[in-house]
């Protein structure tokens, strides 16, 4: 099993960046397709992309441009870039991490709000 705690959220101005931190711990980590999901204020989740434990890269064709996805599997880390974040990036980062046929674990969420 994982246990996965997101971290990096925070407030920011339109144009701005973040980096959001995914933290795994419990073994074989590299076994596991990490997955990135926000769900905006009154909206479901929805997926950001994903990255495979040798570093392919997924993304929703919404998402494409802004977001990086990357990790260390050394360090049990996933994140999330996101360049020139707008008010419509608003919502709640969510982190996931999958593997068959151990399971599906989800972090609590990092919170980020794009304002001026």
């Amino acid at each position: 099993q994982l246990s996965l705690v997101e971290s990096g959220g925070g407030r920011v101005q339109p144009g701005g960046s973040l980096r959001l931190s995914c933290a795994a711990s419990g073994k074989n980590f590299i076994f596991y397709t990490v997955g990135w999901y926000r769900q905006a204020p009154g909206k479901q989740r929805e997926l950001v992309g994903t990255i495979t434990g040798v570093g392919n890269t997924n993304y929703q064709d919404s998402m494409k441009g802004r977001f990086t996805i990357s990790r260390d599997n050394a360090k049990n880390m996933a994140y999330l870039q996101i360049a020139d974040l707008q008010p419509g990036d608003t919502g709640v980062y969510y982190c996931n991490a999958a593997h068959n046929p151990t399971g599906l674990f989800w972090g609590q969420g990092t919170q980020v709000t794009v304002s001026s």
